[in-house]
Order: C-alpha cells, then sequence, then structure tokens
C-alpha cells in the first residue's frame, strides 16, 4: 500500500540484480586477469618453442661453422712453414776472391722482416759442396731490424769479429755477403748496417766502415754468374 506521503514521488529504480544472475564473463576483472595470463604463457611458450629451434637447428651449424674455421688457420700456417722460396745468396768462390751467386731454397716468411731473418740464417749457415762460406765460424745472426726509409740493421755476435781471418779481402766477402743477401732478393732494402752484439761498430777487422748503411756492390761477385 502506498502511503499519502509517498503519493506523486517518482518509483524508486529496482534493486540491483543479484551478480548470480546478471555476471557477464566479458566485463570481470577476473577474466582480463586470466586473459593477460594467457598472453604471457602463450609468449613463453612461443619463447621456448624458439629456443629449441635454436638449439637444435642454428647452434650445430654454428658449431660446425666454427670448428672449420678454428681448424683453417693452423692448417694455413702449417702451410706457410713449410712453403719455400729461391734466394740467391753468396759464397766464396774457388779462388777465393770473389763471392759465387748460388740459389737456394730458404724457408717462406710471412712478413719482411722475418723474411730478412730467414735468408740471413740461410747464409750463415754451411756453405753448399764445393764453396766457402764468408761467415766466420760461429758467428750467428741475433735479431734483424728494418726502417721505413729501407735500411736494414743485422745484429751478430762477437764471433764475426774474433773468429775472422783478417785481411781486407776477406772482410770485404764476409761484409757484402750479408750487404748483398738482404739487398739482392728484398726490393724494399737498400742499404744494410752491421752491428756487433747490438752496438755500432767501425768495422770487423779493421779495413770496411760500418758506420752507416752499406748500398748493394756486385764489385765482389764473380762477374761471370749474375
Amino acid at each position: 500500500m502506498t502511503s499519502p506521503r509517498d503519493q506523486g514521488r517518482p518509483p524508486a529504480p529496482d534493486p540491483p540484480t543479484s551478480p548470480s544472475t546478471s555476471w557477464k564473463p566479458s566485463d570481470s576483472p577476473l577474466s582480463s586477469h586470466q586473459r593477460r595470463t594467457g598472453w604471457l604463457i602463450g609468449m613463453v611458450l612461443a619463447g621456448a618453442v624458439a629456443s629449441v629451434w635454436l638449439v637444435f637447428a642454428v647452434l650445430p651449424r654454428w658449431l660446425n661453422t666454427t670448428a672449420i674455421s678454428g681448424t683453417l688457420a693452423p692448417a694455413s700456417t702449417a702451410a706457410a712453414d713449410t712453403r719455400r722460396i729461391r734466394a740467391t745468396l753468396f759464397y766464396v768462390s774457388e779462388s777465393g776472391d770473389t763471392l759465387d751467386p748460388v740459389d737456394r731454397e730458404v724457408p717462406y716468411a710471412a712478413t719482411p722482416v722475418e723474411q730478412a731473418r730467414r735468408i740471413l740464417d740461410t747464409e750463415f749457415g754451411p756453405a753448399p759442396q764445393g764453396l766457402v762460406s764468408p761467415i766466420p765460424a760461429g758467428a750467428a745472426v741475433r735479431s734483424v731490424f728494418l726502417t721505413p726509409r729501407g735500411d736494414a740493421y743485422v745484429d751478430v755476435n762477437a764471433d764475426i769479429v774474433t773468429a775472422h781471418t783478417g785481411g781486407s779481402l776477406d772482410e770485404a766477402l764476409t761484409v757484402f755477403a750479408i750487404v748483398n743477401a738482404l739487398t739482392v732478393n728484398m726490393p724494399g732494402i737498400t742499404g744494410v748496417q752491421i752491428l756487433v752484439n747490438g752496438t755500432q761498430v767501425d768495422s770487423l777487422v779493421g779495413h770496411l766502415d760500418l758506420r752507416r748503411p752499406l748500398a748493394r756492390s756486385m764489385q765482389w761477385v764473380k762477374k761471370d754468374n749474375k
């Protein structure tokens, strides 16, 4: 029943319906959370699948490529170590007053300073049969230095002085066997200075000035050869 005071008033709104009868999944905060959770789970699963593909498909190929690349460098280095070049070296002729130029095999080196050292090590080694080395017994190259202007500094141990036979001719043969071995075979080297135990010397046995780099000289080379 309506009381007199309620007459003329607009009807009261209906009370809210129960969640059990009007709830829609699309309007629920819980549904949005579930969608986000499902999206995240999907992303994680997709990442896991990609990772598995990376491990089983891409990684083996990468490892194989790396392994092959890693074995190529040592193989290439080993090949370089066995290579030889032809070099003209100089030895005392049978007459004893000139240098005979002789073509010999010398180990190949990757850099100019290393190649210079290998040429000199061969020059300082035993002479071919029938010839005599112009290098005194026991003399050995300690180090080689190259400069941008084309000079080479060859540091030799003291035996090149103490074991030398002496005389101006023998001194010239020794010096120009060294100078020519580098200047003939290495176009980038135009002058050679000989040091003894890392120190500049006036000469080996008192005749030839060694206080500056010396240029190639064919004066002492046998004329009917190269």
